[in-house]
């Protein structure tokens, strides 16, 4: 009778702790990310298919750009001093200056309009606390340069801005590229009029608001990134070198003596549709490239097409990544492991590429600002910036606006 007490003892006590087991295994973890708009749960964020990103904060594109405006490229800014962080959002009309310290409530400070007419095409960049605007637009709007710093002052926002200066040694430009390390900004896909037939318009913006025109490079760009090289290929090292996306090609361009460039190599693929934008890998060893125009052209799934740069007199093609859809793919930045594809329907795809060596990419989340659908064509999320220091993504979609989005997973 003593062993049968004891047993029973034993097995009250044993299930009394399977109780207390599966009743930890029943509560849910609290969310990373408690202050989101929308939580990404079962696939998705209020209406938004996902995996693994939470939608933090939103603002429409009627609100950004004014009613019947398109959102366009996007880029981020924190200040300084006060650590805020800012979108800066692209549309038809002009630039939105936002600030989403506080992604769930963010706020439009104001608003910079375009130069001259609305263009379909704007791009951002930022130096020394300043912003640079070119516009793809059929009259002369040069560069519209804007004093970040100004957002601070804002007694009652949005304030309609004007620009501190404005650099017309151009017109028109289809994206700006700056190297902060130089202090060089790049124009690309200028006029093909212009003296170097729309490649890349050297520009000494050291003086953040006295621009110096310093010369070019002849062959349409589309897109370029610039960096001071610092890579496996130590022939080059310590030059400024500058990637372009140029229509049916990458060139690569050591442009560290502005009166003198010197085409180091160029290359091309099959299937070329339209050579885009493409980004290096943090170890400089991989170029990822996007082509705009393939996937309506083949019919193929999203497709990045990756170089293998340790050489950059030699470059090689190393591999193709097709993603699941046959959504175009627009802009793509690489940050530290991953990858941040803007996929126009298919939203922003994030695809880790730490195994590219061995010629292996995975997508490990998204975000989909168009959840209409996934075809191939040019809606949707236009250009992503992954590099804020509180890991808030932002997103600019074509028909939607800005999308403030974050990782919901260590």
């Amino acid at each position: 009778m003593r062993l049968l007490k004891i047993t029973k003892t034993a097995i009250v006590c044993c299930f009394a702790l399977i109780l207390v087991s599966c009743s930890k295994d029943e509560t849910p973890a609290p969310p990373i990310n408690p202050d989101a708009m929308f939580l990404c749960q079962n696939g998705f964020a209020s209406i938004y298919p996902c995996s693994n990103y939470d939608l933090m904060g939103f603002i429409s594109i009627d609100e950004l750009g004014g009613p019947g405006s398109r959102g366009n490229d996007c880029w981020g800014w924190v200040d300084p001093m006060t650590q805020k962080e800012y979108a800066l959002f692209c549309a038809t009309t002009g630039v939105a200056f936002v600030d989403i310290t506080a992604p769930k409530t963010p706020i439009i400070i104001g608003k910079l309009p375009t130069a001259t007419i609305s263009s379909p095409w704007r791009d951002i960049k930022v130096y020394k606390n300043h912003a640079y605007i070119v516009a793809d637009a059929a009259d002369a709007h040069g560069i519209q340069i804007f004093d970040l710093t100004r957002l601070r002052n804002v007694s009652n926002p949005p304030e309609i801005f004007s620009a501190d200066n404005r650099y017309t040694g151009f017109g028109s430009a289809h994206n700006i590229v700056i190297n902060e390390d130089s202090g060089f900004a790049y124009s690309v896909g200028t006029s093909r009029l212009e003296p170097f037939a729309g490649g890349p318009l050297f520009i000494n913006i050291q003086n953040p608001l006295a621009p110096i025109d310093s010369g070019g490079f002849p062959g349409y760009s589309h897109d370029a990134q610039v960096i001071t090289y610092t890579g496996p290929d130590t022939e080059h090292n310590g030059k400024e070198i500058l990637i372009g996306s140029n229509e049916i090609e990458v060139v690569i361009v050591d442009v560290t003596d502005k009166s003198n460039p010197v085409e180091i190599s160029s290359i091309s693929y099959s299937n070329v549709g339209y050579t885009h934008q493409g980004w290096f890998t943090e170890d400089l060893n991989y170029f990822i490239l996007g082509d705009e125009i393939d996937e309506q052209r083949t019919g193929t799934k999203t497709r990045s097409i990756v170089f293998d740069f340790t050489d950059l007199d030699n470059p090689k093609l190393h591999m193709e990544y097709f993603g699941p859809s046959e959504a175009i793919d627009h802009n793509g930045y690489v940050k530290n492991d991953l990858f941040f594809l803007a996929n126009y329907t298919a939203g922003v795809r994030i695809i880790d590429v730490s195994n590219i060596e061995n010629k292996s990419m995975t997508e490990i989340g998204y975000f989909d600002t168009h959840p209409e659908n996934n075809n191939a064509n040019f809606n949707g999320a236009w250009s992503v910036y992954p590099y804020l220091p509180s890991g808030n993504i932002i997103i600019s979609d074509i028909n939607k606006g800005l999308f403030i989005v974050k990782k919901n997973s260590n």
